[in-house]
């Protein structure tokens, strides 16, 4: 079988009965490795000690006295990200319920980074044993902010990271052909060219049609019927639409900051302006397997959800909207 995201540490971690990743002092250690944590030449021996310390026992308990003690401010705010980090894992039996009970405590402190990559990790474990690199990219948008990439005919996504370290102006390398010339150049994936996906899973270099019709939609929709499935435990079937007028908000999720602003917009029953409408740029309706499961009020009516990019052709998904933003009877974790 295919391995993928590799880089995210999955191999690091152990899996309890319900398949939730356990935290293992390996995975601990990884971070503890960072350049950003390993005390330079010229770092303060209380610092040194720490870090020493940890790698010999991860889970060592750490006062703010000993953070405190440190010299350096840039080292000091490291250790007190991180070691907030670890704490939550520990807390928790699962990096699962350790994340669920961020997101709905709504007061998370945690730096996005750090929550990218407990989304990276847990959405690995999710999609376990997938064999379609079409879903993988498109999991990518959970904890990979994108940029639009310019084509007239169709809607291509690029990895911000990737795009905006090469060129302002990424070329696709399925237009080369036309003679346009630029420092990037990004392979579109594509059917006759999936299989490089799998060795190219940990670069997040290649590009995303998410052309409404096509087959991104469809795999983003399995991608987050998958996440839902796995943390929530509650089956769903999600259907990308191609309208946004096709759509009756009885119920609406914004898959990120500017699609909830519009979709409130438009559940107050404004109009919008071509502008605005033109920012969205996929829909879907949601529904439940098991109609018990949604609040009395829905009736037995779909959710929406609602993608789009922000006034700088950028998106950056909220994949804790899936979860928190559902109309449930219960909200249980599945791991």
């Amino acid at each position: 079988m295919n391995d993928f995201w590799i880089a995210c540490g999955h191999h690091l971690l152990d899996r309890d009965e319900s398949g939730g990743l356990c935290v293992t002092d390996e995975f601990l250690k990884a971070y503890f490795v960072r350049p950003e944590l390993v005390p330079p030449d010229e770092a303060c021996p209380v610092e040194r000690r720490l870090h020493r310390a940890l790698l010999a026992a991860p889970r060592r308990p750490v006062g703010a006295e000993e953070i405190d003690a440190i010299v350096d401010a840039d080292a000091r705010e490291n250790w007190r990200l991180v070691l907030a980090f670890r704490d939550l894992l520990l807390r928790h039996p699962t990096l699962e319920q350790a994340y669920l009970a961020t997101v709905r405590s709504g007061t998370s402190d945690l730096p996005p980074l750090f929550v990218n990559q407990l989304v990276h990790v847990i959405l690995r474990n999710a999609l376990d044993g997938c064999d379609d690199p079409f879903v993988l990219r498109a999991a990518e948008l959970f904890f990979r902010p994108q940029r639009i990439l310019p084509q007239e005919q169709a809607l291509l996504l690029g990895d911000e990271e990737v795009v905006g370290g090469q060129s302002p102006t990424p070329v696709l390398s399925l237009m080369s052909m036309l003679g346009a010339l630029t420092d990037a150049e990004l392979d579109v994936l594509r059917e006759d060219n999936a299989g490089d996906y799998w060795r190219r899973s940990d670069q997040f270099d290649m590009a995303f049609d998410l052309t409404a019709g096509g087959r991104g939609p469809a795999a983003l929709a399995q991608a987050m019927a998958g996440w839902i499935s796995h943390l929530l435990g509650i089956d769903v079937s999600i259907e990308p639409l191609r309208e946004l007028r096709d759509a009756r908000l009885t119920w609406y999720v914004g898959l990120d900051a500017d699609a909830t602003r519009l979709g409130d917009r438009l559940w107050h029953g404004e109009q919008l302006d071509d502008r605005s409408a033109g920012r969205v740029l996929s829909l879907f309706r949601l529904t439940f397997a098991d109609a018990s499961v949604a609040a009395d009020e829905m009736r037995g009516e779909p959710v929406h959800l609602i993608l789009s990019m922000n006034a700088d052709q950028k998106l950056r998904m909220k994949p804790q909207n899936l979860l928190t933003g559902l109309p449930v009877k219960h909200l249980e974790m599945a791991t």
